[in-house]
């Protein structure tokens, strides 16, 4: 092995955390082309490093695990070789008139919504003050004071010696506006898209700018208004929606949000899922061999996939079998409930803002974080689930609600080498907020002819 192309990754634990003592179990291997190094781990190696001292306390050489294969895990476009799949057509978005939506500094106006983008350190983008025009009573009328992205578990669920506490607050721990990266024109956004920088201090006070952090854009996304056809009647439709997106990488992972405002009062909130799967080394080469819980899908020789939950040990989807896949996984579409992580275990004590999908609390401007303020250092006693047995009332008070959404992701070959973006999402519905449709009068626009010159 190379020491120049070994990289070192520390994990956070808590029980590491004293004297300022972090453990390094997660060597990771680059091949001499460059290559990746997220597929290719050294399994059983690990380090405690004193940062006080600057050195190294203890090591640990607990087995001999091949390192999985550099072949195959190559994602990037540049780097493919034949066979290549159908080009896809061309397609253009013409909007003559100019964009429908104006941006004033932060502000955002389109069509009969208005809203204010912010960005914060640690949760990334905000949107606040949403309101929408109700047509009845001709005044804009506010549905969200303030939005965003309070905290994401992930939890890998290997108990062995180097993955057992591997569970992750991304926005407490590490910060999601530090994780953001600039969003690429006609690839992450549409042509017709406007983009808007954003910025965060570091810990020495330093602004840092993140150039296209954001993205403003009209679709048409084949998403009905409404419509409706009678006898005798000409049929009747309407469409229409605005977008605002963004995206972090975490190291191996990276997250999409996604905020869409249709004219008829929904928000819906998306997230997408997509990047390198966590993985670890081992001896298998065929699930043939696999003869113990590997807490994880054999994706390649001698790379396994880690979940991310306990639903591989629950029957938490059904399969319809088919054919016999490459590395001789039974080939499966799922259809995937809702298991949780015990409720004695550590990390969801720390978590416990999973327990539920929905939590109402009243608003108080301290209980920001749902995971507490330092969740770095929390126990568990400072979190929405804690807020919540001080059993205050909601009725005419300002509220929060808190929404949570999860993902049960057990991995497959299809996630390999680079994961196809898994999306998840919910929606915020007027209902007897209007006096009626609040499109019912909403003006349909023009129709633009194109042509395809040669």
């Amino acid at each position: 092995m190379e020491m120049m192309a070994t990289l070192c990754s520390p994990w956070m634990n808590k029980r590491w955390q004293v004297n300022c003592r972090f453990p390094i179990n997660h060597l990771l291997t680059r091949s001499r082309r460059g290559g990746l190094t997220c597929p290719r781990p050294l399994e059983g190696v690990s380090l405690l490093v004193d940062l006080d001292e600057l050195k190294i306390v203890e090591y640990y050489d607990r087995a001999r695990v091949p390192v999985p294969k550099a072949e195959g895990t190559e994602y990037r476009r540049s780097k493919q070789k034949p066979p290549f799949g159908p080009r896809l057509n061309r397609f253009a978005i013409e909007q003559p008139d100019g964009p429908g939506f104006k941006i004033n500094g932060h502000k955002i106006s389109w069509a009969n919504w208005e809203f204010h983008v912010g960005f914060d350190v640690r949760a990334g983008p905000i949107i606040s003050l949403a309101s929408i025009y109700d047509l009845e009573k001709g005044t804009y009328r506010q549905v969200l004071y303030r939005g965003f992205v309070s905290e994401l578990f992930v939890p890998y669920m290997d108990p062995t010696e180097e993955w057992y506490y591997k569970t992750f607050f991304d926005a407490g721990e590490f910060g999601f506006s530090q994780s953001a990266v600039p969003l690429e024109p006609l690839a992450d956004c549409p042509a017709n898209a406007a983009f808007i920088d954003s910025y965060y201090a570091r810990e020495d006070g330093t602004p840092v700018k993140i150039s296209n952090a954001i993205c403003i854009f009209e679709q048409h996304s084949g998403s009905v208004l409404w419509r409706h056809t009678e006898i005798a009647i000409s049929r009747e439709v309407a469409r229409g929606e605005l977008d605002s997106e963004d995206g972090h990488n975490h190291w191996n992972y990276d997250y999409i949000l996604d905020w869409e405002f249709k004219p008829s009062g929904s928000i819906k909130i998306g997230v997408g899922l997509t990047g390198i799967l966590e993985v670890k080394a081992a001896d298998y080469t065929h699930t043939s061999q696999i003869k113990e819980e590997a807490y994880g899908t054999l994706l390649a020789e001698n790379t396994i996939g880690v979940v991310t939950d306990k639903s591989s040990l629950r029957k938490s989807y059904w399969t319809v079998e088919s054919e016999t896949a490459k590395m001789n996984q039974t080939p499966k579409f799922r259809s995937i409930s809702n298991p949780l992580l015990s409720s004695d275990d550590f990390p969801q004590i720390r978590s416990a803002f999973t327990n539920y999908n929905v939590w109402v609390t009243p608003y108080n401007k301290s209980e920001k974080w749902a995971g507490g303020q330092y969740i770095d250092r929390s126990h568990g006693d400072d979190t929405l689930a804690t807020w919540s047995l001080r059993n205050r009332g909601i009725e005419n008070k300002d509220i929060v609600l808190w929404y949570t959404m999860g993902f049960h992701h057990v991995p497959c070959q299809e996630d390999f080498p680079i994961m196809p973006t898994l999306s998840g999402g919910f929606e915020l519905r007027p209902t007897n907020f209007f006096e009626s449709n609040p499109v019912l009068k909403t003006k349909p626009p023009n129709h633009v002819n194109c042509t395809t010159k040669p």
